[in-house]
């Protein structure tokens, strides 16, 4: 993140000094933006240094959940920005100047825009492989920066073949209703990890790797959540275990599950899980072979989707 914040600092220079050779709103756009990624970048280092600290008796759960705050807040500082260069540039209609150098514009635009594609690439790759929500939302904001450098490229070069000097307000209502957009959804994304939504994705991955290694003795899995605090993911489940096992054999049960999962989704994950005994009605679902114990013969192996692990309810038939 140290670095995310020299090269957002280093860019927001260069952007800055592109709208002060052209006198354009639309450019002026992309660097009021800039400063944005600046003091986002500074509000993120802190939130990941914050975050990384260990749980203690005021936060059983860690520190975590700054980075869904720090997301947030970048998010609603999007927005601002967009909001005002809207006001910019309708104002621009009425008074409009005209835009010098638009070649140079366009030349500077496109190296910015590289870096930042270049530079938020890295940190969606990064943050999706530490479980970093605050990694990922600024990578997509950088890269979203890139889409509206190519089209300052596009709206340069048309002014400068053109000399239709509005066309340079309409660009910047354009990008300002994206960055109005694009603050929107950052926004939204980090309030609904605050307000612990369930993580569908994850979801989806783990009942994958769940059909796909499930053991003969895991006659059901239910009551399924999955919950994000920072870079953790915190799981919830009720797993149904034959009940004649002992209390050491469940418990070697529900670890070579959570074994499991850490090792197929390589993310920090703490685990919650529940053993409940079979019961008769588990019979009809149950795959495990020459058990003494089975009251009537397996009918069908279930297959494990969403519909029927997140439910508080055993499987049956």
């Amino acid at each position: 993140m140290q670095l995310m914040l020299v090269f957002s600092i280093a860019l927001m220079a260069v952007k800055f000094f592109t709208w002060y050779i052209t006198r354009s709103n639309a450019i002026l756009t992309d660097a009021f933006e800039s400063i944005v990624n600046v003091v986002a970048g500074t509000f993120a280092m802190f939130s990941m240094m914050y975050a990384a600290r260990p749980r203690d008796e005021d936060h059983p759960y860690g520190h975590g959940k700054i980075e869904f705050v720090s997301a947030g807040f970048e998010g609603a500082l999007v927005f601002l920005a967009g909001g005002f260069i809207f006001y910019r540039a309708i104002v621009g209609f009425y008074n409009p100047t005209s835009i010098q150098k638009p070649e140079a514009g366009a030349y500077l635009s496109a190296a910015a825009g590289l870096c930042n594609f270049v530079m938020g690439y890295f940190l969606v790759r990064n943050g999706r492989k530490q479980n970093s929500s605050l990694m990922v939302a600024n990578g997509k904001h950088l890269i979203s920066d890139t889409i509206s450098s190519a089209g300052l490229v596009a709206g340069m070069l048309l002014i400068f073949f053109t000399k239709i000097g509005w066309i340079d307000n309409a660009l910047a209502l354009v990008l300002a209703a994206y960055l109005l957009y694009t603050g929107y959804k950052i926004v939204r994304e980090a309030l609904a990890s605050l307000l612990d939504e369930q993580d569908q994705e994850k979801i989806k991955q783990m009942i994958r790797i769940l059909n796909e290694k499930r053991r003969p003795q895991w006659i059901d899995i239910h009551n399924l959540r999955v919950l994000k605090y920072g870079s953790v993911l915190h799981v919830d489940a009720h797993i149904t275990l034959p009940w004649y096992m002992t209390l050491e054999e469940s418990h070697a049960e529900v670890e070579a599950l959570e074994r499991l999962l850490q090792t197929e989704m390589g993310a920090e994950m703490e685990f919650f899980i529940h053993a409940d005994p079979c019961l008769e009605f588990s019979c009809a679902i149950c795959p495990l072979e020459n058990c003494a114990h089975r009251k009537s013969p397996m009918q069908k192996r279930l297959d494990w989707t969403e519909k029927n692990m997140l439910p508080d309810k055993k499987h049956s038939m």
